[in-house]
Order: C-alpha cells, then structure tokens, then sequence
C-alpha cells in the first residue's frame, strides 16, 4: 500500500540521467501552481531517496521555501524499470490532446472568477476553429487521367506542415501511391480499435 511521508527536500537525490527539461519559466508555473492549491502531487522516489517523477516539483518547492514535501515511495523496483517510469511519467501525459472546445470554455469559465485562467499553464484561451465540413471535399473531385481522383483534404498542424509536405514529396518521387499508403496506415489504426 502506498503511503505519503513528508521529507525535506535536501534530502531528495534528483535523478542524474533525468531526460527532462524545466525551464525557469516552468518551475515559475508550478510554484505558482503550488502556491495556489497547495502541493498535491507527492514526489515519486525510490528506497534511497532517488527521485523517479517530480524534479519540477521538487524545483518549484525549493522556489517556493517549502522544507518539506509529500513523497511516496515506489519499492522494489528493478533499475530498469525505474529507468523506464522516470520517462514514461512524463511522456504518457503528453501524448494525449485536448478537446479544443472545452478547454477553451473551462478557461473562459476559470477567468470570469477571481483566479486567473494563466495558473493553468495556458498563456491565452484557445480560439474555437469551426467544425470542418468534410463533405465539401466529395463536390468537384477532379479525376486526373491514370482514373485517380485528386482530393481529400488533410489538416495538419502548422509546426507538422513542411514535413508532411517533404514526406508525400520524398514517397510521390519514389513512385509510390501516396494515398494508398495513407489509407493502409489508417486502416491498421482503426483494426486496433
């Protein structure tokens, strides 16, 4: 069973080999984070006092003048799998996404009180893009002469954009049937569903 134990932050060993980054604006967020709902998420270490999730938090605590914070300690795990939680910790969370939507009413919702929407770590509210009609993309397909049809629009993200353009580019040069190969990827995704 887990158990939190309250530990001076001197203490606390940050990982050598940690693989990620806090910047100091970053840790400014935590703190202020901290500061507001207090220190929620206890620090994840190992029998030794090696930190194995909570580097920023334990950072922003240091800001903060906090001597102690909540720690839970995960025991008996093997070095390999310390290894692996201190990455996994931090990447699950980033690979999920946000209902654009939603988000951007709970932070308009969270600015009409008297906190401030940029606790969140957000710096602005998103704006709502409009729902895509997809079907546009069926008026005015052309049909090229080889009996293809050219169309389908794909949105990417701006920061994905020249990518994705240098890839369909790199696989056109090669010959390939760029939407075939699309369609086989995304058909493999949907099977795992």
């Amino acid at each position: 069973m887990l158990s939190v134990e309250y530990k001076a932050t001197g203490e606390l060993i940050p990982y050598v080999n940690n693989s990620r980054t806090h910047s100091e604006a970053q840790i400014q967020q935590v703190a202020a984070s901290i500061k507001e709902f207090g220190f929620t998420n206890p620090i994840l270490i190992d029998d030794e006092g090696g930190i194995i999730a909570g580097h920023g938090r334990l950072q922003a605590a240091q800001l903060c003048g906090i001597a102690e914070v909540p720690t839970i300690t995960l025991e008996g795990l093997t070095e390999a799998q310390r290894k692996a939680y201190v990455i996994a910790d931090n990447k699950l969370a980033l690979n999920s996404s946000w209902d654009s939507e939603m988000l951007a009413n709970e932070l308009k919702a969270i600015s009409e009180t008297d906190i401030s929407f940029l606790i969140t770590g957000f710096d602005d509210i998103p704006e709502i893009e409009p729902d895509v009609d997809y079907g546009l993309l069926d008026d005015d397909i052309d049909t090229l002469e080889d009996g293809c049809k050219k169309a389908i629009q794909i949105e990417f993200q701006l920061e994905h954009y020249d990518e994705a353009y240098e890839l369909v580019k790199f696989w056109r040069e090669q010959g390939a049937y760029v939407g075939y190969m699309m369609m086989n990827y995304l058909k493999a995704e949907k099977d795992k569903l």
